[in-house]
């Protein structure tokens, strides 16, 4: 069964949610304040998102400030800035105009961490932006996510404990996966915020899959006070629909179908890897990427799959985990 997010559907809802809350809240005041945001939604995962969406903001505009002329370093001047921000931060106002980008990504944020965690966390460590990750960032990053909160959460305790203040995306990918094993993650349930969302926009839980959930649903439209019986998805990303829609936005468990895939090691998504690594090499990562290394230094195909025989006999031949990798192993020797 592919239960895979759809990210266009998700904004799509995210957009039409927006607008109503928005125009509710904007027929009766011209500008929102920071105390006003936070009391917004319902759902309040909605709030903090754009809370923190507004304050990376900041802080991205505080640093084009700086001039070359000057030393920011000093104490005098860092305090300052500090008292600065703090005092700006305290006055939000902002106009309708500018807020609804903002509500609209803070309610794609919070569907996509409910319904899909895993995936929300893949991203946050897959940074297109840099190589790296910063303990600072994660820390101020996990202060704003109340949902599903546990494995960021405890990936900056592990990082305080070893006296990390930067980390790869390799190592963060590799630390989660252990991470998600010693907390036993499992997702909150989702009904009950798709639920709240319902009381303003009906939700129809099938439209956020790519794919069409197959299991008997009560009540696919939730609205105000109803109630749904629905298989939830399971964290481990299966197998992509073998035709993708060409106008549907791929999300981080897309396999590259349409794609020559020149080497394993740089075209498999951090998602990949961590459903690989899970199902097919028992949880360990080491074993995985020293795989990857070795099927990337052979010529052809058949030397490729004499490796997988007789390295891994014990594999599932039907798992969908299974024949989505083979297939990716084709395409690297086609």
């Amino acid at each position: 069964m592919d239960e895979k997010i759809s990210l266009k559907a998700v904004d799509q809802y995210a957009i039409q949610f927006a607008n109503q809350k928005a125009d509710s809240f904007f027929s009766k005041k011209e500008k929102i304040t920071g105390t006003e945001i936070l009391s917004l939604c319902e759902i309040k995962q909605v709030n903090l998102f754009i809370i923190n969406d507004l304050l990376s903001a900041w802080k991205k505009d505080s640093e084009k400030m700086k001039s070359p002329y000057f030393d920011y370093e000093s104490k005098e001047v860092t305090e300052a800035l500090v008292q600065y921000q703090n005092t700006v931060s305290n006055h939000i106002l902002i106009s309708k105009a500018n807020f609804l980008p903002l509500l609209k990504r803070g309610v794609s944020q919070t569907l996509y961490l409910i319904l899909a965690p895993y995936d929300f966390y893949s991203d946050t460590l897959d940074s297109k932006d840099s190589e790296f990750l910063y303990l600072k960032d994660l820390t101020e990053k996990v202060k704003y996510i109340k949902v599903n909160r546990a494995p960021l959460e405890k990936l900056v305790e592990h990082l305080r404990t070893r006296n990390l203040e930067v980390i790869s995306g390799k190592e963060a990918f590799a630390l989660l996966d252990h991470i998600l094993e010693e907390v036993n993650f499992t997702p909150e349930d989702f009904e009950p915020y798709l639920a709240a969302f319902g009381k303003l926009s009906p939700v129809n839980i099938n439209n956020f899959y790519e794919t069409t959930i197959t299991q008997p649903v009560v009540q696919p439209t939730i609205k105000a006070a109803s109630v749904i019986e629905i298989r939830k998805p399971t964290l481990v990303q299966t197998k992509p629909a073998s035709q993708p829609i060409a106008t549907q936005k791929p999300t981080l468990a897309d396999n590259l179908a349409n794609q020559k895939v020149t080497r394993l090691k740089e075209s498999l998504t951090i998602n990949q890897k961590f459903m690989f690594t899970k199902i097919l090499f028992h949880g360990d990562f080491e074993i995985f990427s020293d795989a990857i290394d070795k099927l990337d230094r052979f010529d052809n195909l058949d030397q490729a799959n004499r490796f997988l025989d007789d390295g891994y006999p014990d594999w599932d031949k039907e798992s969908e985990e299974y024949e989505e990798f083979i297939e990716i192993v084709q395409k690297r020797f086609s």
